[in-house]
């Protein structure tokens, strides 16, 4: 066998449908043509430089930030792999404020797909690993086309989530709600082989990851569990911890998913009007599904983050996941949050992350 035994994408697909005699094979399907989209995004970041890719594409997305030109390139990419094959009603981007119309001349499914076409697009000029985060739907209409409502679906709804990641190797990681399997490209074959099946991430891990320059706009619960990691053996966790900081959230996911840990992206201070700084529809809601299902916890920081209601397209959130205890702890410090600052040794007025 070509693939040494291990199943295919396609075979792993369709012994999943096989589960469920009355599936049309729509889902199977629309993760197919995914996956194409996340094939043709790994060759054109391969090239890097030689391709032409890099740098900034001068414009700006619905946030305000302003685009790569792989951003540009990816986002096209998953629209025209996925607009034509009758298994969407709609589709909704990162790069885009409104859902994307269809054409009219393919025909309306009952699905709907979010993606973030390129996630960590800021480290592809310096070569550090990307990737594609998306999440499936049932639309609320099947065969017609969505209204942006339609898109405002809990994680708990999710029939899929999966994500690429662009690095030494190219893998898929999905979820169809039984457990979470990444699978690796193989560049001779142009197969995804199955890896990695059932990942499971230990419940308890001595690393985190959080970008400790925001930590003068940490919230005190944040503050404490920092102080604590970073106090190692003499400390409260009388334990050594590392700290990890990718700046990629695919990078950080697969980390924990393949070797455990915890990430923390959590509300702070500097925009006290927003909820956080990763989106939940496009991030932190698929992210999420496949850490679940692979033993671990997903959170605002506060509670479990798959039942938060969107409210916006584009809304914004706290994200902390990974090792299951470790969230729980977080949660726990939230909700014993002093009424003033932690008084921190390592992140106070006088630590080594000075804020004063």
């Amino acid at each position: 066998m070509p693939t040494g035994g291990k199943s295919t994408l396609t075979q792993f697909l369709i012994e999943e449908r096989r589960r469920f005699p009355e599936a049309t094979g729509d889902l199977n399907a629309l993760v197919t043509d995914v996956s194409l989209a996340c094939k043709a995004i790994s060759r054109k970041v391969a090239y890097g430089a030689l391709g032409g890719v890099l740098g900034s594409a001068g414009t700006a997305n619905v946030q305000g930030e302003e685009q790569k030109t792989m951003d540009v390139l990816s986002n096209t990419m998953f629209l025209r792999a996925n607009e034509w094959g009758g298994h969407l009603a709609g589709m909704a981007t990162e790069e885009m404020e409104a859902p994307y119309p269809l054409p009219p001349e393919h025909p309306r499914g009952k699905y709907l797909l979010l993606f973030d076409p390129l996630d960590g697009s800021s480290n592809i000029d310096v070569n550090v690993s990307v990737g594609s985060i998306f999440s499936v739907l049932r639309a609320v209409t099947p065969g017609t086309d969505p209204a942006t409502a339609d898109f405002l679906q809990p994680g708990t709804r999710q029939v899929c989530a999966g994500y690429a990641i662009y690095g030494p190797s190219t893998m898929l990681v999905l979820t169809m709600g039984r457990g979470t399997h990444a699978f690796t490209l193989d560049p001779l074959l142009g197969e995804w082989v199955l890896s990695h099946p059932n990942l499971q991430i230990p419940p308890r891990t001595q690393e985190f990851a959080i970008n400790a320059s925001n930590s003068r706009f940490w919230e005190p619960a944040v503050k404490r569990y920092v102080d604590e990691c970073m106090a190692g053996q003499s400390g409260a966790r009388a334990a050594d911890f590392n700290m990890r900081w990718i700046a990629s959230l695919v990078a950080e996911a697969h980390r924990i998913l393949m070797r455990g840990g915890v990430f923390l992206y959590p509300r702070d201070t500097r925009e006290p009007a927003r909820e956080g700084r990763l989106r939940l529809l496009y991030e932190a809601s698929p992210i999420s599904f496949l850490i679940e299902q692979a033993g671990g916890g997903a959170s605002t920081g506060r509670s479990r983050l798959m039942e938060v209601v969107p409210d916006a397209l584009h809304q914004r959130i706290g994200f902390v996941f990974g090792s299951v205890q470790e969230v729980s702890r977080i949660e726990a410090y939230h909700r014993d949050e002093p009424p003033r600052a932690f008084d921190s040794p390592l992140f106070g007025h006088r630590g080594l992350f000075a804020t004063a």
